[in-house]
């Protein structure tokens, strides 16, 4: 088996609405000697596609509704920000002090609908929203990328998750393209000749998790990360193979 060594790519500048991430990426890995290879996985994170895209918004400008101002309350958080919260979602799922969890309308179970208030780069009271579309941010990159170097590239857009029964964030894939998001090994044989009834790998999460543990979750400043020796696991997929569709959710 091939190993995977993950590169991190050092020195990009501070990211603003309207960057080529691809050409920034292009000159990082150039000016760090990093070669583009058919099979490399891009994992980055949400924060700096969100940048480009323009998905700041100033809570100055949010008029919260009644139902925001309910949540606030119960949460303890800005109810410009709740009901910003509400807009992003599709429901609500679980409100308590210091906690927002929602179900975001890309289908994401998560805090505050993936609005950062870190790292933001602006005013005080300015956000920043999710992709509104991360696999087809993540598969126009990756286009991008085949077209600037030659090289079929896999591309992960990752974010911070908590998880409902462990402690701590961890990196997982809101956006893919180029690989084989969620593997299906159900019907092969472990090592000893038994049936695997049920075996599914979410393998874009994989990668974000790995990429995370180079890019950081506070002010290490490394917003980007590349994979190398993962040929195997790239073909075709994005993150809609791994959301649990609603009628599978075990906890509700």
């Amino acid at each position: 088996m091939k190993p995977i060594t993950l590169l991190p790519l050092l020195g990009l500048p501070d990211i603003q609405p309207g960057d080529d991430l691809a050409g920034i990426f292009r000159g990082a890995a150039h000016e760090r000697g990093i070669a583009w290879e058919d099979g490399d996985v891009l994992v980055i994170a949400q924060k700096i596609v969100s940048k480009a895209e323009d998905r700041f918004v100033s809570l100055e400008e949010i008029e919260p509704s009644v139902r925001a101002i309910e949540l606030a309350a119960a949460c303890g958080k800005d109810s410009r920000l709740v009901e910003l919260v509400l807009r992003e979602s599709t429901d609500v799922l679980r409100v308590v002090p210091g906690v927002l969890i929602v179900r975001h309308r890309l289908g994401h179970v998560m805090a505050n609908a993936g609005i950062d208030q870190s790292n933001v780069g602006r005013g005080q009271t300015d956000v920043l929203l999710l992709p509104s579309d991360p696999d087809r941010s993540a598969a126009t990159l990756r286009a991008a990328l085949r077209a600037g170097t030659g090289a079929d590239i896999a591309v992960v857009i990752a974010d911070s998750f908590g998880r409902p029964w462990r402690m701590g964030t961890c990196g997982v894939a809101i956006g893919a393209s180029g690989l084989t998001a969620l593997s299906r090994q159900s019907g092969s044989n472990d090592r000893y000749g038994r049936v695997l009834q049920h075996t599914e790998v979410a393998v874009a999460d994989e990668f974000a998790a790995a990429g995370s543990l180079l890019m950081g979750q506070a002010a290490e400043g490394v917003p980007a990360a590349l994979v190398k020796g993962a040929q195997r696991f790239c073909g075709e997929g994005d993150t809609s193979q791994i959301i649990r569709p609603l009628e599978q959710d075990l906890f509700r």
